[in-house]
Order: structure tokens, then C-alpha cells, then sequence
């Protein structure tokens, strides 16, 4: 008993085939790409910390230097001047726009850098387009309660429960060095606690960011996950891009016919026909006129050389036979095309037999 092997995926669907760059192209335009905003906001919470941490004591001294203006000029009489008043205000503006201003530019060099490493150069509206189904109660409370959402849910806890611990660990451990602190002055007590606060922030801004990484790798598992395609969609694909094989075949077909008969309307024009004698027929052209050396009007082998030989005898053309130099013709010289140098004496001496039998002199 014989069997046919049939591959069922071309029935199933199944999109077990990685996508094509072509598909990947197209998805990128949609704007479907892989990235993690997870580590955008760990890479800017990251380096706002370390701004903060790096202006500390710029942070502290100003902060206690406006508290000290506030205080000396409270129980003045003068601080009922109008100007006083707008002197503390501006200078705690200016003071909070200048620190709000480094993380911001921080924040934004940041995002634009991240952004960059993972996406690359991008510009699309696609994801601007307004569509319905966002606003359909029924797909939404889909989207809650789907193994997605559910998975993201169980994400963040997990993520929230490990920073915990880690909060907790790192105060536990540095539970002696902030009792120690309530016996230094104000403004290092407030800088010490500044400094452990960010030191922490930091800590866990580190954590999230290997965290992250991790969403990341799986965003991109997920990616191309959603991406694979089916042995069918390949081939649709293939067709769309190259055109259908059979419709090419065709074109290709119809082109080789074209081209047959023009070469066989040259035929006549031909001075000799040099054969092998069965297999292979070139036909030859001189005119001094159009060009400095024979040339090559039609050539072929088997089938379209007998009907070479077939139009020749029809128009009184005469055929030599001479198979090495057939076969070489044939082989060096396209249709259209000069012999080659090294043919021109044989095929001069044909030439001038040819030209002896029809007693022309050329």
C-alpha cells in the first residue's frame, strides 16, 4: 500500500512559520513594535534619583535658607511689606524651577534616548486613529478579565511584593544609622534622611530596571509570537510581492514566442545558415553598411533549428554545414551580437563561398 503525504498545515492555519521581513515591515508601520515602557520609567525614576542625590545639599541649603528668611522676617514688622513677601515667593520660584528644569531635561533626554535604543527611528500615526471598539463596554470588560490582563495584574503584584522586601531589608539594615542622626543639627539630620530616602529609591529604581529587562524579553517573545504566520500566508504573501508563478510563467512563455518570431523574420535577412547539421543552426548576416562584422540575426538548437533551416530554404539561403564551428557560434555569440574575433576567418571564407555561388563581389 502506497501513501500520500499531504502537509496538513496548509489546511489548518497553523501560524507555526516565523514572519517574513516583509510582514515584519508592515508591522512596524502599524506602529506594532516591540517596546517596554517599563524600562523608560525605570531608566527616568532612575536618573531623577541621582539628580536629586547629586543636589542634595544644594536642595537642603536652599530649602533651610528660605526657612531662615521666613523665620527672621515673620515677627518683623517689615515683613508686611508687600515687597519682602514677593522677594520670599520669587526666590522659592525661581529656586523650585531651576531643580524642576535639570530633572525634566533629564527626564526627557532620557525617555528620547530609551525610546531610541529600542524602537529606533519611527514616525507613525496609526495608533492615533480613533477606533470604535475602545468604546465598547463589552470588549473593554473583555480586555479586564482577559489571561492578559490577568498575567500584567500578577506582574505588577509580583514586582511590588519584591521591591517591598527590599524596603524593608535596606531600612532593617540601616535602622542604627537613622537613630544615630537625631543627634546632629537640623540640616544634617534632614540631609541624612534625604540622602538614605534617595540611596533607597535608587536601590529599588535598579531593581526595576532588571525587572524590566525581563518584560522586555518577553514582549519580544510575545512579538513574534503574534507575528508567526501560516505555510498559506507565506505563500500568499509570495505571490502578492513576486506575482503568481503560473501568471509569470505565462508572461515568460508568451515573451519566448515573441521573440521566436522575431527572430524568425530575421531569418531571411541572413547571407548563410551554418548547421550542425540536425542539432544546432546559426544564421549570419554581413553588411558593411550596418556594421564592421558579421553578425548573428537568429540561432537555435533541435527544433527551433530545424525551423531556422525550414524559413532558410524558403528564402534561398544558403546552409553550410560545419558542426565545430555551429556549435561554437552557438555557444560565443548571442543574437544580435559580432562572431568573435577568432571566427573570423571561417567564417570569412563561408561568406566568400557564399557570395561565389550568388557571383556577387562584396
Amino acid at each position: 500500500m502506497s501513501y500520500i503525504h499531504i502537509n496538513l498545515q496548509l489546511f489548518s492555519g497553523e501560524k507555526s512559520e516565523e514572519a517574513t521581513p516583509k510582514k515584519k515591515q508592515d508591522a512596524r508601520k502599524k506602529g506594532q513594535v516591540v517596546q517596554s515602557k517599563e524600562i523608560t520609567s525605570a531608566l527616568t525614576l532612575l536618573f531623577s534619583l541621582l539628580s536629586l542625590k547629586y543636589l542634595g545639599k544644594y536642595i537642603i541649603s536652599n530649602f533651610y535658607d528660605s526657612i531662615l528668611f521666613f523665620k527672621n522676617n515673620f515677627f518683623n514688622a517689615e515683613f508686611n511689606n508687600t515687597l519682602i513677601g514677593y522677594k520670599l515667593l520669587m526666590y522659592i520660584f525661581y529656586f523650585a524651577l531651576k531643580i524642576g528644569f535639570v530633572i525634566v531635561l533629564i527626564n526627557a533626554i532620557v525617555a528620547i534616548i530609551s525610546s531610541k535604543a529600542q524602537v529606533g527611528n519611527l514616525f507613525t500615526t496609526e495608533n492615533l486613529k480613533f477606533k470604535f471598539d475602545k468604546l465598547n463596554p463589552i470588549e473593554g470588560f473583555k480586555r479586564m478579565l482577559s489571561i492578559k490582563a490577568l498575567f500584567e495584574f500578577g506582574k505588577s503584584s509580583f514586582k511590588i511584593l519584591i521591591l517591598t522586601v527590599i524596603a524593608y531589608n535596606y531600612m532593617k539594615k540601616n535602622i542604627v544609622y537613622i537613630l544615630k542622626s537625631i543627634n546632629l543639627n537640623k540640616f544634617q539630620i534632614s540631609y541624612n534622611l534625604l540622602d538614605l530616602t534617595l540611596s533607597l529609591g535608587i536601590k529599588l529604581s535598579l531593581y526595576l530596571l532588571v525587572l524590566s529587562a525581563f518584560d522586555y524579553l518577553y514582549q519580544l517573545y510575545e512579538h513574534n509570537k503574534n507575528l508567526k504566520m501560516s505555510k498559506q500566508e507565506i505563500k500568499e504573501e509570495y505571490k502578492q510581492s513576486e506575482g503568481d508563478p503560473q501568471i509569470k510563467s505565462k508572461i515568460k512563455e508568451k515573451q519566448r514566442q515573441s521573440a521566436m518570431k522575431r527572430m524568425m523574420q530575421d531569418v531571411p535577412k541572413a547571407d548563410v545558415i551554418i548547421t550542425n547539421p540536425t542539432h544546432f543552426a546559426v544564421a549570419i548576416r554581413y553588411d558593411e553598411n550596418e556594421s564592421d562584422a558579421p553578425y548573428v540575426v537568429a540561432k537555435g538548437k533541435n527544433m527551433v533549428a530545424l525551423k531556422i533551416k525550414e524559413k532558410g530554404r524558403e528564402n534561398d539561403i544558403p546552409i553550410i554545414e560545419n558542426k565545430p564551428l555551429a556549435r561554437q557560434l552557438y555557444a560565443t555569440a548571442n543574437i544580435g551580437d559580432a562572431i568573435p574575433h577568432e571566427l573570423y576567418e571561417a567564417i570569412a571564407e563561408i561568406l566568400a563561398y557564399v557570395y561565389s555561388l550568388k557571383n556577387v563581389t562584396r
